[in-house]
């Protein structure tokens, strides 16, 4: 499976992105070497893809698969591309707060950690759908690193499309996002604008 090791503070830096909707904590004080420069359209639109892509750990070929579904489907294509990137497990998964980040959640999942509606689902691309119940696996709730992940992600504040209970690492999806509920400062006006040329 491919991976990308580029530093996470270094990719945030040049694609002007705040850690924090990755769940880092951490910040860069040093400024990206094209700060200020003027970019041409393709290379705003490029930018905003790459964006999506790093946020949700997606790499090209699926990406694209995406933006094909969500176009096939009724309504605005950006906006369903990004409900579908945002009711992926993986993702679902850090929103409840069961992952300290993305990455950590897709982890989880692959391990088999995660059952959705009593079924292992080991599928970090698995899409959720309206009144699913995520949670941990039984044997995996007393691990201690469980507890050191609630410690971190309790003050995190779970989206209103889903239902979230860190006591027991349970949650259900109440009902797919909208757009307003995404909280990630991608332009998928931009993204749709590139894949249409």
């Amino acid at each position: 499976m491919a991976v990308n090791r580029t530093p996470v503070l270094k990719r945030c830096r040049s694609l002007d992105l705040d850690p924090t909707y990755l769940g880092y904590t951490k910040k860069s004080n040093r400024k990206s070497a094209r700060a200020g420069k003027k970019m041409s359209e393709y290379g705003l639109q490029l930018r905003e893809k790459q964006k999506a892509k790093f946020i949700y750990g997606v790499l090209e070929k699926p990406f694209r698969n995406y933006y094909e579904k969500a176009d096939r489907k009724k309504g605005m294509t950006g906006e369903n591309l990004m409900t579908m990137l945002e009711s992926r497990l993986d993702n679902v998964v850090f929103r409840l707060g069961f992952a300290r980040t993305r990455r950590e959640a897709r982890q989880i999942v692959d391990h088999k950690h995660v059952l959705v509606n009593g079924k292992s689902v080991n599928i970090p691309s698995y899409l959720v759908k309206a009144g699913d119940v995520i949670e941990i696996r039984e044997k995996s709730k007393s691990l201690q690193r469980y507890k050191d992940i609630v410690e971190v992600t309790a003050g995190r504040i779970s989206p209103e499309w889903l239902d979230q209970d860190l006591e027991a690492l349970k949650g259900t999806v109440k009902a797919l996002p909208t757009r307003e509920q995404i909280d990630v400062p991608v332009n998928e006006m931009l993204i749709v604008e590139l894949y249409s040329k």
